[in-house]
């Protein structure tokens, strides 16, 4: 028979069970409460470095910290000769290099005081320059493409383009034509060196016409295909070309005609190209709108343009405009 158990004992076991079901109360209320204050710090701090842009530097800072601003390539860069009011900046074609001697004699002549200083170039190495910044009052180009680029880029003096001169593509051989070429059609005999104008330069337009048009008419593509595969050197200036012929260094080279008439007597064999083949290249000269001697360019262009200014251009192998 069991004992009964004794009336204190109950009363403990009560207490402890009373207890027990008190602790675990509270506790399941304070594990539930999420850490709602620590993740919403994290969530708002984290916001602002994602999607805030990165600070920009400021003009001083740029200044200072990479080139000086004499190295920066978007600025004007200061005249390349000294100013002078009479005295005129003409950035002109290089192919006429050999007359311009006597082109700035005949300017001064019919203009006492006024001189022209002549920076001699490929056009389109003179139009990059124009167009980079560099100051000149006149323009004189070998070709209406770099005409026209300057004229809607607004560089030109309104009313100031005109048409200079013009000039036919020949061929010249040193003087003892070692590749003893005698017609055209030997340029494409195997082993013929050839200079000539690379495609952007005026006179190699012209020179890439003047095969087309002959590889059409008389000739063939595989002809001109053989002279193009015996061009040895892609020149940036007309008188380069000749410069490659009269030091022999190649058998045949492609020029202006005006070239060979100014050389001296027995520099060159010229070959003529038919003028029905032919490509008459145009020049042009006009005004700058950024000259600081607007009276004297013009009067520049004007001797130019005059019948002075043009027999001089006829003695050197240029034609009439």
């Amino acid at each position: 028979m069991k004992r009964p158990i004794p009336t204190n004992q109950i009363i403990i076991v009560g207490i402890v069970c009373g207890l027990l079901l008190l602790t675990a109360f509270f506790a399941g209320c304070t594990s539930s409460a999420p850490a709602q204050p620590v993740t919403h710090a994290a969530s708002t701090t984290a916001v602002p470095v994602t999607t805030l842009p990165a600070p920009q530097p400021t003009p001083q800072a740029v200044s200072t910290t990479t080139a000086p601003v004499a190295a920066v390539t978007t600025s004007t860069p200061a005249p390349v000769y000294t100013y002078s009011e009479g005295n005129v900046i003409a950035y002109t074609a290089a192919s006429l290099k050999g007359v311009s001697s006597k082109l700035a004699e005949g300017y001064a002549k019919m203009y006492p005081g006024h001189t022209v200083t002549f920076n001699l170039d490929g056009t389109q190495a003179l139009t990059t320059q124009v167009e980079n910044g560099a100051y000149a009052d006149v323009f004189i180009s070998a070709s209406p493409k770099y005409t026209t680029e300057l004229t809607k880029g607004g560089y030109f003096q309104d009313g100031t383009v005109s048409t200079l001169t013009t000039n036919y593509v020949i061929v010249i051989l040193p003087t003892d034509n070692p590749a003893n070429i005698q017609t055209l059609a030997d340029l494409a005999k195997p082993g013929v060196k050839i200079a000539r104008a690379a495609k952007t330069v005026p006179v190699g337009i012209a020179t890439d016409a003047a095969l087309a048009n002959l590889a059409k008419s008389t000739y063939s593509q595989t002809w001109n295909n053989s002279v193009y595969t015996n061009t040895v050197t892609f020149e940036t200036s007309e008188p380069a070309v000749a410069t490659k012929v009269a030091l022999g260094e190649v058998d045949a080279g492609f020029v202006y005609e005006s070239t060979a008439t100014a050389a001296k007597p027995g520099t060159y064999v010229p070959i003529t190209i038919p003028k029905k083949d032919n490509y008459l290249q145009v020049y042009s000269i006009a005004v700058l709108k950024e000259s600081t001697s607007k009276g004297a360019a013009a009067d520049f262009e004007t001797f130019m343009l005059s019948g002075a200014g043009q027999q001089i251009l006829k003695d050197y192998g240029f034609r009439p405009a």
